[in-house]
């Protein structure tokens, strides 16, 4: 019977009772946020289609109408999402632990505070997720999760036209929808590369010595999360082995959140008129502008700003080849898993253009 380092389904309601509540709503304020979302994944799937030049591989589920499911959820849907989501990455990680490892994973007071720790992580970062694409979903097709009290909380804190801001939400997350599309590999490459990291980590992390196995195992599961976010681990438990796989497979994350922001932007005026001042403004928040020294400090625990480092560090990659070969040639990078960027290719676009040779 295999065994889970953490207790997903007890982390999942966890995770759903603590996020915190969306800001303040009326009714049909909160419908129509709903609609405008679904209207606007809608809307982006042509645009997405047109303004990256790349269309879904036949043996792909998704076709040019519908890239993905698509769900608008709250922030502890959002949440309990991504405990599903994690589990699926994580399934198999426990089947190496001895009977005592077993036995202490079985212990209540253990399992309810692995799931504690991983489950609260979860739900501070519902409240701050726009819109995610799940590529592992049920039906063939992935899906794209909408948070709508945190769409709806960052238009009126921007102070951006409404309509606009949901389709630009939209056209990042189906341009993710899209990549998975057209390169079905992707999405088994990511899932097989985090497991095999994740099983080295945990592995060193349930059998490192200096605290009880318990502790050792609660410190496992946070790197699972971290990990499954591409993002590092706290705690000093990575070797630089470690360390390089998770820069490659950082790497790789970078793309995907750097194509879809070029791509998001690339859409221009015609699509979303006020496109400019939006993306100003969201930089503006992304930098911290407004945020008090406690949220700083929730943000470098939480790991945000690692995250928006591989929105960047990505963004500049694509930039950076497309000024080299153009977009139809940028394309070449979801071929294979030999033509995505390395990490050293990340920082220096023309050393990917030059082993590629698009």
């Amino acid at each position: 019977m295999s065994v889970e380092v953490i207790d997903w389904p007890s982390a999942a309601t966890i995770a759903g009772r603590l996020a915190r509540p969306g800001p303040d709503a009326t009714r049909p304020q909160r419908e129509a946020v709903v609609d405008g979302l679904r209207t606007a994944a809608r809307r982006a799937v042509p645009a997405v289609l047109d303004v990256t030049g790349m269309r879904p591989a036949p043996e792909s589920e998704a076709t040019s109408d519908r890239l993905s499911e698509v769900l608008v959820v709250d922030r502890p849907g959002w949440a309990r999402a991504n405990a599903r989501v994690m589990s699926a990455m994580t399934q198999g990680l426990g089947d190496g632990l001895t009977e005592a490892e077993r036995a202490g994973l079985a212990r209540p007071a253990v399992a309810v505070m692995g799931a504690v720790e991983v489950g609260g992580v979860l739900a501070a970062l519902s409240s701050r997720v726009l819109g995610q694409f799940d590529p592992y979903g049920q039906a063939g097709l992935g899906r794209l999760l909408l948070v709508a009290p945190n769409v709806l909380s960052v238009e009126r804190a921007l102070r951006v036209r409404a309509r606009d801001f949901r389709l630009w939400v939209c056209l990042h997350e189906q341009t993710h929808a899209l990549q998975f599309a057209a390169a079905p590999w992707l999405a088994e490459h990511l899932r097989a590369r985090t497991h095999s990291l994740l099983g080295s980590v945990t592995e060193g992390a349930r059998t490192g010595a200096g605290a009880p196995v318990s502790q050792r195992l609660r410190t496992a599961g946070r790197a699972v999360v971290g990990v499954a976010r591409g993002q590092g681990v706290t705690g000093g438990i990575m070797t630089p082995e470690q360390q390089d796989e998770l820069s490659e497979l950082t790497a790789v994350m970078a793309l995907l959140e750097g194509h879809a922001d070029v791509m998001m932007d690339a859409v221009g005026p015609s699509i979303v008129p006020t496109v400019t001042a939006i993306r100003r403004r969201f930089e503006q928040r992304r930098d911290g502008a407004g945020q008090s020294p406690v949220d700083s400090i929730l943000r470098r625990v939480l790991g945000m700003d690692a995250k928006l480092a591989q929105y960047r560090d990505g963004a500049r990659f694509v930039r950076g080849v497309e000024a080299v070969v153009g977009r139809d040639r940028l394309n070449t990078v979801w071929t294979s898993v030999e033509t995505l960027p390395t990490a050293a290719e990340i920082r220096d676009p023309d050393a990917w253009v030059r082993r590629v040779r698009p």
